[in-house]
């Protein structure tokens, strides 16, 4: 029986080409991750290596803990055989850009570089920084700035007075630093303390004497690592975020081979159909069922395997084309060498054949009910008839519709918006789709009356046919379109979602945010924001373009004991400039010694109206009574005091952010212009208008969409492999019929026509459930978002879809049409 399988693969070598083209492309890109990102571990393991072997011991803070205190220093430095010791500072160092504006919505790192053998840092142009007057740039910046080596440079302090320094160098900072973001200054150690306000250090490199000592003399408040110990620990902070790269990539991955798995089950589907004689002849020459079943899985693991190999090399190709790739678009990612491990070898080839195997059992286990009596038959077309739906697959589609259905309107309807009701939906859409899987079939007919209503009717008796042949197979139909089914539904379900996120996100702006420009400062810690002086705003009431301006001032407090943002807006802004939207109470209640809450805080911490709060203030901790709850997106501070209330209990406090509206008449771009100008001598001050902060938004969400509908391409490159499949397979199977059209009067031009819009149906039909599907589920998850979701289609992207789909199946039929019209008629006839 062996004999035979091996037998069967040398004589029909390119029968199961394309099925082992769709293995190669799902094992391809799950291996095309891990090299990816093993080729990624092992250059910051060199980089991390080089850097850590020029250090003999380090003294670093321990996880959770204080950073170590500057007075630390002295004490390392004075332990016996220590030779050199490097205090290494990070904080923040505000770079002004070349438009007189600081870089960047956070501030650049401020970090100290060393100009002796402990420099960690590759310094690509020039040298480190000696003395109080200069500095380095990180290499992102200085290109994008422009700055060139000699410039003088301004840097503000972290009390934001301006410090000027000549550029002394270009540096490579590296991911350890965290600073690829925001970007970095680097100044020697004294000047770092000085401009970042830091009183501690983050890490002591130390060269000469020993761990034991310099432990000795620190304590056991530190941990005390040798250089290797040193790079190890590095390398283990950043293979998180290798890790979560792998398992998002492999996502996708497996999405790929779930394609995979479908166009091989109709791959092995049709050809065990084909081949009903050649398993009956077995049979009648004493073949078990047992030997037969196992004839096939044998071919499935041989092509299996096959296909898995070439998935590795394409992997290695694809891991490699990625580095290059983002490294021609600047991403400058460090390698050392080949990342292909003996894992990656092993998962992709286990994955390949395990995918190929069990996706071949169903139809191997067809294949043992061939009756021996079925040699002495000739069937008219294997696999072809009327299909019938059998009350079982019925009952489990209906059973699993419905339970979908009830779970994805209770879940977006129903259900407190948020996490858990987005997860009630995913649940629902799994079950719904398993139901559409199980239907699919029975949809084949109808979809393919209505989609090939036109290219009938057009297409002339080629048309006619092409779409007769597409329906009159729905089993084999819907399990090649249902792998296009996957890929289509999920792109459209991102589009849906990115175009309802932009849609929420632009009438929530326009709701809440009514106003022309925006003034605020950098972020300083990731997430405090930092103050604009009280003289800006007063001096934009005085500027005649501008008409309101509002101000919004904030303090980081604690409430009931949790630290949570305390703030105002200034009376004339509350319900002119910023409309909040109240889901309990009212702005007219908001009086003094009362708040209003946010209600993402109102939830989770339980502040209804009604409820008393104690705020701690420069007074001592105060009572205040929650009158309200407004909406969790609203542009105001989590708890909202009254003007008087805030000055009261705060005291004098700077805004941090202003808002401002043009007055009625004035040109856009001459307030612009206007506003601009008032904030010119304030550096860290930034105006943007609301087109700006949409576009930003859109931008953001455009970007991630990109991201996924290039991820989704492969699977549905896939299911286009599967579409050229079905008919590569179905071109051998009809080859009679073929050549009787033929000598009935059809060209070989009508012919390959035929075969394209049998393509174009297929494609659409899978397209079209795809879409219905990715819409329905894009509808219930942007309902489970939020209660001000607005839910919107992408119309023309989803048209595009549904175009890209019918295209790209007429563009599968190519090779298979072409070998169809090029079959002689008379060898054709006489084949049986």
């Amino acid at each position: 029986m062996l004999k035979t399988v091996l037998a069967g693969l040398l004589a029909h070598k390119l029968r199961l080409v394309l099925t082992g083209v769709a293995i190669t492309l799902g094992v391809g890109f799950i291996s095309g991750t891990f090299v990816l990102t093993d080729t990624v571990e092992k250059g910051i393991d060199a980089q991390f290596a080089a850097s850590a072997d020029r250090v003999d011991v380090a003294v670093l803070p321990k996880k959770p803990g204080p950073e170590l205190p500057a007075a630390l220093l002295a004490r390392v430095r004075a332990v016996p055989g220590v030779t050199e010791a490097h205090a290494m500072v990070q904080g923040e160092a505000a770079l002004v850009g070349a438009d007189g504006k600081v870089v960047g919505d956070s501030p650049t790192a401020g970090l100290s570089v060393s100009d002796g053998t402990l420099q960690r840092y590759e310094i690509k142009q020039g040298r480190a920084p000696r003395g109080p007057s200069e500095a380095v740039v990180d290499d992102g910046t200085a290109a994008s700035q422009k700055f060139r080596l000699g410039q003088s440079i301004t840097i503000l302090d972290r009390r934001e007075r301006p410090h000027r320094f000549t550029m002394v160098g270009v540096v490579d900072f590296g991911v350890a630093s965290g600073t690829a973001m925001n970007g970095a200054v680097g100044f020697d150690t004294p000047t770092a303390l000085r401009m970042t306000g830091m009183r501690t250090l983050k890490e002591i490199d130390v060269l000469g004497g020993d761990k034991a000592a310099v432990a000795g003399a620190v304590g056991g408040s530190f941990d005390v690592l040798t250089g290797k110990e040193l790079g190890d620990r590095l390398v283990a902070e950043v293979g998180g975020d290798t890790e979560i790269i792998r398992i998002g990539l492999l996502i996708f991955g497996l999405i790929s081979m779930l394609v995979s798995a479908l166009v091989i089950y109709n791959t092995f589907s049709i050809l065990i159909a084909q081949r009903t004689r050649e398993m009956a002849l077995l049979r009648c020459v004493g073949a078990s069922r047992k030997q037969v079943f196992g004839g096939v899985v044998a071919e499935s693991a041989a092509v299996g395997l096959a296909g898995s190999v070439f998935g590795v090399v394409a992997g290695l190709g694809l891991g490699h084309g990625s580095i290059a790739l983002f490294n021609a678009m600047g991403a400058e990612i460090a390698t050392a060498g080949f990342g292909l491990s003996p894992r990656t070898v092993v998962i992709g080839l286990l994955v390949g054949v395990l995918v190929t195997v069990v996706s071949a059992l169903l139809p191997a286990r067809a294949a043992t009910r061939v009756a021996p009596i079925a040699a002495l038959r000739t069937d008219h077309e294997p696999g072809g008839g009327r299909f019938r739906l059998a009350w079982p697959r019925a009952t489990a589609a209906g059973v699993l519709g419905v339970s979908g259905l009830a779970l994805g309107v209770h879940g977006s309807l129903i259900m407190k918006k948020g996490g858990s009701a987005i997860s009630m939906v995913g649940i629902a859409g799994l079950l719904v789709f398993l139901a559409i899987i199980a239907m699919m079939p029975a949809f084949v007919r109808p979809l393919g009356w209505l989609v090939g209503a036109i290219p009938a009717r057009i297409g002339g008796v080629p048309g006619r046919l092409a779409v007769e042949n597409a329906r009159r197979s729905p089993r084999r139909t819907a399990t090649t379109t249902i792998a296009l089914t996957i890929g289509i539904g999920l792109m459209s379900l991102f589009a849906v979602i990115a175009s309802s996120a932009k849609a929420s996100t632009s009438a929530q702006l326009d709701k809440e945010f009514p106003v022309d420009f925006q003034l605020e400062a950098q972020f300083s810690d990731g997430e405090t924001p930092r103050t604009i002086p009280h003289e800006l705003a007063a001096a934009l009431r005085g500027v005649p373009q501008v008409g309101e301006v509002g101000e919004m001032r904030v303090r980081r407090s604690e409430v009931d004991g949790r630290p949570e943002e305390v703030g105002t807006l200034n009376t004339g802004a509350l319900g002119t400039i910023i409309k909040l939207d109240f889901s309990e109470g009212a702005l007219a209640d908001l009086k003094p010694g009362t708040v209003a809450v946010n209600s993402d805080v109102a939830k989770s911490r339980g502040f209804g109206p009604g409820a008393t709060i104690k705020i701690k203030t420069r007074r001592g901790v105060v009572p205040a009574k929650v009158t309200g709850v407004f909406g969790g997106d609203a542009p105001a501070p989590s708890i909202l005091m009254t003007e008087p209330d805030f000055g009261r209990q705060f005291g004098a406090v700077e805004p941090t952010e202003i808002y401002v509206n043009a007055k009625e008449g004035v040109p856009a771009a001459d307030a612009r212009s206007a506003v601009e100008q008032a904030a010119k001598p304030y550096a860290t001050v930034k105006v943007r208008s609301v087109v700006e902060v949409k576009k930003e938004l859109t931008k953001i969400i455009d970007m991630v969409l990109m991201i996924f509908a290039g991820m989704l391409g492969l699977a549905i490159i896939i299911a286009l492999f599967g579409i050229a499949n079905t008919l590569t397979l179905s071109v051998v199977e009809r080859t009679r019929e073929s050549a009787l059209l033929r000598a009935l009067g059809i060209t070989k031009r009508q012919l390959r026509r035929m075969l394209s819009v049998e393509a174009l149906v297929m494609g659409v039909i899978g397209a079209l459930t795809g879409v219905g599907f990715g819409m329905t589920l894009g509808w219930a998850a942007t309902n489970a978002m939020a209660k001000s979701a607005i839910f919107a289609v992408p119309v023309l992207q989803i048209i595009g879809f549904v175009v890209l789909a019918g295209a790209a199946g007429m563009l599968a039929a190519v090779l298979p049409a072409r070998r169809a019209s090029k079959a002689s008629i008379v060898e054709s006839l006489a084949s049986e």
